[in-house]
């Protein structure tokens, strides 16, 4: 793809970067084959492809307006384009340097900003988004019912023990802003199972977010902010040798994994980066190595028909959803996979709450091709996918570890 960007621009850093993604683009086209919301609406500019140019006309210098916003705003970062791109374009990096400089470029209107601010400040700080929880438990009876359904229960006790054993071999597990508050069983009952595995799970209080919900809201400054602080939360307990970051949640674990380029720039931060991200791993593929351990254990234990939903940052992003699939078969589970299970579910980190309408057709897309597997529960391995599904079926949905966990303690 020719350029011709801004000298301003190109001098940056970032111009620079993306002038070098947008050359690597051939035009082709068969990004918009697997992008979800292509599918949905065929216009060329809700596509991968429309999008590349919408960014690439901006960063030459055409103007902006709200329907730049409109269709930047409608991609869902899910990266299926990239899975399926032949020339290993970059979309992610562009469409962050992008949507960046369009804020600048194009400041959006009052009620827009106080509620991505309002999204910025409430769902990544655990104590405010706790008490929220709290009150919308309260009024649940009064509220109505597609609300209901976005308030989880609250957990039986139980299902937060946390094994008391120490074990030499460590691993840290990152809290999660939302899921501490939404999910913490997730948590507890993958330090039981490493507890099995002999391996000690160590669990980091979090002020705040892993940077993941600033990032996708076009606030980068914020993002490098919450992830330096999550690095400085962390370092020391890698330097005492622990061994992995453990991810529960796959789009907080994609986050991490792209630490390195968000924190690039930063002469602190740059090399420390690389070391989380090549520490961090999603819990499937690190209990990949325990899996002869499983199967000794648990192994025709787990003897459910199973629909596995694999996240858009665990399939696209860490490439790392068959570490979950093909533990659960040899551990006695009939998984199967739905079709199209390339697309997104809609969830999509706050994407469900500012393009409600959107992400409500691919929800019911996904619960439908979920549901024609004819699974006793749907899995999953994002916490925000589980909540956005069940939202759309009767079915439960839930953590594919709360599996390998009840099957242990029937053991």
């Amino acid at each position: 793809m020719q350029t011709n960007l801004l000298p301003e621009i190109r001098a940056t850093i970032e111009g620079a970067e993306a002038e070098s993604i947008l050359r690597s683009c051939v035009h082709c086209g068969m990004c918009n084959a697997t992008c979800p919301t292509y599918q949905l609406l065929g216009d060329e500019l809700d596509g991968p492809r429309g999008r590349i140019y919408l960014i690439k006309q901006m960063l030459e210098g055409q103007q902006v307006s709200a329907i730049t916003h409109s269709h930047l705003d409608r991609c869902l970062s899910c990266r299926s384009c990239e899975t399926t791109c032949p020339s290993g374009v970059q979309y992610h990096r562009l469409l962050d340097i992008g949507r960046t400089e369009l804020e600048r470029r194009s400041p959006r209107n009052f009620w827009q900003s106080l509620l991505r601010a309002g999204l910025k400040h409430g769902l990544t700080n655990p104590r405010l988004f706790n008490m929220a929880l709290h009150l919308g438990r309260g009024m649940r009876a009064v509220l109505p019912d597609s609300l209901q359904k976005k308030i989880p229960l609250t957990v039986a006790p139980e299902l937060l023990k946390r094994p008391v054993t120490q074990h030499p071999r460590q691993v840290l597990l990152l809290a999660g802003c939302v899921q501490s508050a939404l999910g913490p069983e997730i948590n507890a009952a993958t330090a039981r199972v490493l507890d099995v595995c002999g391996v000690q799970a160590i669990e980091i209080a979090q002020s705040q977010c892993c940077g993941a919900v600033a990032l996708h809201l076009s606030d980068a400054e914020r993002a490098r902010q919450q992830a330096r602080q999550t690095v400085d939360a962390w370092w020391p307990h890698l330097q005492s040798g622990a061994e992995a970051i453990v991810m529960t949640a796959s789009g907080c674990g994609l986050m991490v994994h792209d630490y390195p380029e968000l924190l690039a720039q930063d002469p602190v931060y740059a090399e420390k980066s690389k070391v989380m991200a090549s520490k961090s791993m999603d819990v499937g593929r690190y209990l990949s190595s325990f899996r002869h351990q499983l199967i000794e254990r648990l192994g025709g234990k787990i003897e459910q028909t199973l629909a596995w939903h694999a996240p858009c940052s665990l399939r696209h992003g860490l490439r790392e959803d068959r570490f979950v699939e093909d533990l659960l078969r040899e551990l006695g589970a009939e998984v199967r996979t739905c079709r199209d299970a390339h697309l997104c579910c809609g969830s999509a980190g706050t994407y469900s709450i500012l393009q409600g309408p959107l992400s409500q057709q691919l929800r019911d897309q996904k619960v439908e091709a979920l549901q024609e597997c004819e699974g006793e529960r749907i899995v999953s391995a994002n916490m925000a996918c589980q909540l956005h599904l069940q939202t759309g079926t009767n079915t439960p949905v839930e953590h594919w570890i709360m599996l390998l966990d009840r099957a242990i303690d029937k053991t």
